[in-house]
């Protein structure tokens, strides 16, 4: 579905979609198929079928290309609610400070997703990330350890945080898909915390209780309802 139908009443189911856009959704909260899956039959050019156990209805093929009449700007929104952010404050501006502050997490199999750096005048910077809820005690914990390190000034964090991004391939080369969602997410009142993007998929981080009405919001500026 172009998202979830139960957060979406109006959702599109589609009857094609890439492996790509697929892996993408599943990376950022669309639990439809393991992502595991969707790399193996990319890498052996395996079509898969994705099917309801409940009835014999036709569902939606992961395929290397899908028809053009399937190649909308946008296919799919998705949302990730087990989300937390972490800041570290007053980072020297200098080789090495952010290795040492995210090794320490990748050792203890934590993973970090969205960074954004923002670069000060005073060779200080501040270093914001986000990793799973769930990990934020022990991620905390490792960041306050290598903040005293690099002498940060000072360590943060924050959950009830979740992910709401728009996927697809259409996207590319495509101008001004960025301030449509931005733009319809600001006239919801939904707050962006942090931005990422990728050639295929465009992430915020805006607040928990706003999440399932971002879906819906966007799912309607990209024309995804069903007529």
């Amino acid at each position: 579905y172009s998202a979830d139908p139960r957060v979406v009443h109006r959702a599109r189911k589609l009857t094609h979609i890439r492996y790509d856009e697929m892996l993408e959704l599943a990376a950022v909260g669309a639990q439809v198929i393991h992502p595991r899956a969707v790399e193996i039959g990319e890498l052996y050019g395996v079509p898969i079928h994705v099917r309801s156990s409940f009835n014999d209805r036709v569902g939606t093929m992961i395929v290397a290309q899908v028809p053009m009449e399937d190649r909308q700007r946008v296919r799919g929104i998705a949302q990730e609610k087990n989300v937390a952010k972490i800041t570290v404050l007053g980072v020297k501006d200098r080789p090495g400070v952010a290795a040492s502050i995210f090794e320490p997490l990748g050792a203890a199999g934590i993973s970090v997703d969205v960074i954004v750096q923002n670069v000060g005048h005073s060779g200080r910077t501040d270093l914001t990330f986000s990793v799973a809820e769930s990990d934020l005690k022990a991620a905390e914990k490792l960041v306050r350890i290598a903040a005293k390190k690099v002498a940060a000034r000072r360590v943060s964090s924050a959950g009830g945080i979740a992910k709401l991004s728009i996927v697809g391939t259409g996207m590319l080369g495509m101008p001004g898909i960025a301030g449509r969602m931005f733009r319809a997410l600001a006239e919801a009142g939904i707050n962006i915390e942090m931005i990422s993007t990728s050639e295929i998929r465009i992430t915020c981080l805006v607040s928990r209780d706003q999440v399932e009405k971002g879906v819906r919001v966007l799912h309607k500026a990209f024309d995804l309802d069903v007529e």
